[in-house]
């Protein structure tokens, strides 16, 4: 079977788990319109509305490009052709609709509510991103595709270093490795405070630097309008180099952290890394479908606390309150691993454990892979080595 036959029987198969949950959610109809969730819905993004009746086939209202070429496609200007388009083919107007209301505009929400005559919609955001958190055989195969570009890219940091480069220049260099081995060069996310380059290197000092976005660790970044991952500082003598660069190289992503240094590091950061791995070890052997993520965090948390490194767990100055989240296509999809998490590990959930401690002066060590939860376990998707590299 080839990529096109593959991807439309994995279409029908994601178009059936959202009408199953429509149906038991007693909703009649669904309109898409994030380019995420129409990639999702049918394997391209267009400028319109993916609308899936709780049963049927899918109706494509799309703007733009011209030369969609789906079963059931309507070229339209506006939405309230939407409606319009459905009455001329004798299709009830639904009483009940998903949107996605934590995404779209409230403009845009307001116009299509008036546009179906209801009231008010249904959160089609947070069922998406559940929907989308359990991934099917084929998703799971590109997620391996795109983990083996991921590691050759990362192979071939050491060959880009040069000793006297600042930590902007080693990252030009990393993203060129990217791009070269089929990087998209940018990669989704979900909600505000999430912008971001290809990812974010930290070299020493500037791993402690707090930033006002979502992620593990910060950074000063290089302007005030976007403050967070790499200074412009050199690359100094002991200092540690965490390269969290992402993993973009098909529609479903991998994350992967790993740790260089230049030259021999101190000891307490060799040690800590360790720690990180440790946990790692430790969560493989527990993780399972039914194991609760805040079980999750707290083993680490237990474990960081054996070994006296809280100061240091997941930052200095601001300390992340997570060590995990789920990945798919964007970079974090749910579960998300906190101390008070709901979420329990389901079959084919997919998602990324990131422990990382930041040492004062020297940066930021630990370890993140990816793994693919099973029937019995979990696997590890992104393998290479995990100890310090110095350069």
């Amino acid at each position: 079977m080839n990529y096109q036959e593959s991807l439309a029987k994995d279409l029908a198969i994601r178009c059936g788990k959202l009408q199953k949950t429509m149906q038991q959610m007693n909703i009649e109809a669904c309109a898409l319109s994030t380019p995420v969730n129409v990639f999702y819905m049918t394997g391209m993004v267009y400028n319109g509305y993916f609308y899936l009746p709780a049963e049927g086939s899918p109706i494509h209202f799309v703007k733009r490009p011209e030369g969609i070429e789906f079963d059931n496609t309507i070229y339209i200007r506006k939405p309230e052709q939407i409606t319009e388009e459905l009455q001329k083919r004798n299709i009830a107007l639904p009483k009940t609709l998903l949107l996605e209301t934590d995404v779209i505009s409230f403009s845009e929400c307001t116009r299509l509510l008036k546009t179906f005559n209801i009231s008010e919609a249904s959160n089609a955001s947070l069922l998406m991103r559940k929907i989308r958190s359990v991934k099917t055989d084929f998703e799971v195969e590109q997620i391996r595709a795109c983990a083996r570009k991921h590691e050759a890219v990362y192979k071939l940091i050491p060959s880009v270093y040069r000793e006297g480069m600042t930590d902007v220049e080693l990252q030009i260099e990393i993203e060129r490795l990217m791009r070269l081995h089929g990087s998209m060069g940018i990669f989704r996310s979900y909600g505000e405070n999430m912008d971001i380059y290809m990812g974010s290197l930290l070299v020493g000092e500037n791993a402690e630097a707090p930033s006002p976005y979502d992620y593990a660790l910060g950074g000063a970044g290089t302007t005030p309008v976007l403050p967070l991952g790499a200074s412009g500082q050199k690359i100094g003598k002991g200092q540690t180099i965490m390269v969290d660069m992402a993993g973009n190289y098909t529609p479903w992503m991998t994350d992967m952290t790993r740790v260089f240094s230049a030259g021999k590091t101190l000891d307490i950061a060799y040690r800590a890394h360790q720690v990180s791995i440790d946990i790692h070890n430790h969560i493989m052997d527990i993780a399972k479908p039914g194991v609760s993520c805040a079980d999750i965090y707290n083993i680490a948390m237990e474990t960081v606390a054996k070994n006296n490194l809280e100061p240091y767990f997941m930052g200095t100055k601001q300390q992340a309150k997570f060590i995990g989240h789920g990945l798919g296509l964007e970079i974090n999809e749910p579960p998300v691993f906190t101390p008070r998490s709901k979420e329990l590990l389901e079959k084919n959930i997919v998602f990324a454990l990131e422990p990382k401690f930041v040492i004062p002066e020297v940066g930021a060590v630990g370890i993140e892979n990816t793994y693919l939860v099973t029937e019995t376990g979990i696997e590890k998707l992104t393998v290479l080595e995990e100890e310090i590299i110095e350069l």
